[in-house]
């Protein structure tokens, strides 16, 4: 197993995520306790130290299952982390108590590593109120008391969310957890968003390496790309590869449901075998190259906007669809939405065309907002 050091402890590189762990007749909430027991065996003995869970994987139940699985390992062996659920506005105001609850569903009285889940667009405001809702002040109290040992936050939101989450507590945060991988690397932004945090002197924690399974397998034609570089390299080994080679990254999650996966993965951890400058190129471009083939070539000249009497943020528009339309759905656009008037959603459209006669890309810009109002209905 291949190890990083932080502040002077010891971690396994491969940190088990547990929002996809095997279930029991296909229901998200019951989770194959027995399969999950032994594959967490398998990961602690081959050298895996570091347990993610968060208050809503598995519908709750992903914090009990791990609770009470790793209450058969000496506590000081293993690092444990959750997250305090403000992508959940219901909960702010609420963080003694969940907290509370979270340590006796973990079974444990003090966390290894405590975040702020999912800072983003939505809760960036309720996150930097800390006056109204007190969620800093809370987990800074928790942590000065032992009960967490090292704090930082996970962030799906954009660049400037982030910088205004720690131009306010970055000075006391000591990790943050991102989405990397070689597709959203550009596509969402991480290579900035690393150096966003390297200005703080922020480690990061990687999620979503093979994001979700989307880099476990290419395109035949992508695949002999890759295995014309290194023949015997499986090809979801290359994700964690190119997030490995990043230096600024201690800790890469994976969210394994299948005892293969545990397998396969701690393969790929027991060597580190940094890419060349050629074979990161070619998985940049490999990434590049999926998300163009479904992205509208917008270069956000804002011509459009001038010109739309809605006064609609295309652009933004634009970028969300992007995301959307690659990602097959999920919850990034929605969220993003959800923090805007419903007078500026692609559904206040009136396709009146205007902005397409200035869009220098020739964007069908009237289709795609009736489209992604189609698919945001369809996917609600």
């Amino acid at each position: 197993m291949i190890y990083r050091d932080f502040q002077g402890e010891k971690l396994s590189a491969l940190g088990f995520g547990t929002m996809r762990l095997p279930v029991l007749d296909g229901d998200y909430a019951k989770v194959d306790e027995k399969q999950a027991a032994e594959m967490f065996d398998y990961a602690i003995s081959h050298g895996v130290n570091y347990f993610d869970t968060a208050w809503g994987y598995h519908d709750g139940e992903s914090e009990n299952t791990v609770g009470r699985i790793l209450s058969a390992y000496p506590r000081e062996s293993l690092k444990l982390a959750t997250k305090f659920p403000g992508y959940d506005l219901s909960n702010m105001g609420k963080t003694e108590e969940i907290f509370e609850t979270q340590l006796k569903k973990c079974n444990v009285n003090y966390f290894d590593f405590y975040l702020f889940h999912n800072v983003c667009e939505m809760n960036i405001d309720a996150y930097l109120d800390d006056e109204k809702y007190g969620t800093y002040r809370y987990l800074m109290e928790q942590k000065r008391a032992g009960r967490i040992r090292h704090l930082g936050f996970s962030a799906h939101g954009s660049y400037d969310v982030i910088e205004r989450f720690l131009n306010k507590y970055g000075k006391d945060m000591e990790f943050c957890q991102l989405q990397i991988n070689y597709v959203d690397w550009e596509f969402q932004s991480a290579a900035k968003k690393v150096e966003l945090l390297r200005k703080w002197n922020i480690p990061v924690w990687v999620m979503e390496p093979v994001r979700g399974g989307k880099l476990a397998s290419l395109s035949p034609e992508n695949e002999a790309k890759l295995r014309a570089l290194r023949p015997d390299e499986e090809i979801p080994a290359w994700a964690f590869r190119f997030v490995m080679g990043i230096p600024d990254v201690k800790m890469i999650l994976s969210g394994m449901s299948d005892f293969a996966q545990v397998k396969a993965n701690i393969a790929t951890f027991s060597e580190d075998k940094p890419l060349t400058e050629e074979e990161r190129a070619t998985l940049l471009a490999i990434g590049e190259g999926m998300y163009k083939r479904t992205a509208l070539p917008c270069t956000a000249c804002r011509y459009c906007t001038s010109h739309c009497p809605r006064h609609l943020d295309i652009p933004a528009i634009i970028a969300l669809y992007n995301e959307h339309s690659f990602t097959g759905g999920g919850f990034i656009a929605p969220m993003v939405l959800s923090t805007m008037p419903k007078e500026k959603w692609p559904s206040a459209c009136i396709a009146c065309r205007s902005c397409e006669k200035v869009c220098p890309q020739q964007i069908k810009i009237s289709e795609m907002m009736r489209d992604f109002t189609n698919r945001l209905q369809r996917d609600a």
